[in-house]
């Protein structure tokens, strides 16, 4: 499964150039996270698990999105990573922190559309070739 989402993660690279918001390359963040914590469950759980249960159900359910911080964000998924992260996009620990809680909400909401996680173990439930187009209808309304 890892291979098939760095593979996934690669080949939508050439089509990040379209989904950028202010700079930040969305696709390949996006891309990158489901890869990194094994699909969209497995994201889905490092948040929950790292007391964003309450806002993380309210991203996958129907109804409003609750908000979250950049600071709730780097402590979920972790200083190193975020690290890493920003120092990809060139953008700062807290710059990106910051973009990351205004984008994840938004992009969970639209990989669970029907307010129903994938369960863990499974493929995920996103289809990542339909991803870049889902991170387009986001920045449009952004």
């Amino acid at each position: 499964m890892d291979s098939l989402l760095g593979a996934a993660s690669q080949a939508l690279a050439g089509q990040a150039g379209q989904q950028q918001a202010g700079g930040l390359d969305l696709m390949g963040l996006a891309a990158g996270l489901l890869n990194q914590h094994g699909g969209l469950p497995g994201l889905l759980q490092q948040l929950q698990s790292s007391g964003l249960m309450e806002q993380v159900q309210s991203w996958v359910s129907t109804g409003a999105n609750l908000p979250v911080s950049g600071e709730q964000i780097t402590a979920a998924l972790g200083s190193d990573s975020v690290a890493q992260m920003a120092q990809q996009t060139g953008l700062s620990h807290g710059e990106l922190g910051a973009q990351l809680a205004q984008w994840l909400p938004q992009i969970i909401d639209h990989l669970t559309p029907n307010g129903q996680a994938p369960a863990a173990g499974s493929a995920g439930g996103v289809d990542l070739g339909n991803l870049a187009g889902m991170l387009g209808g986001l920045l449009k309304q952004g």
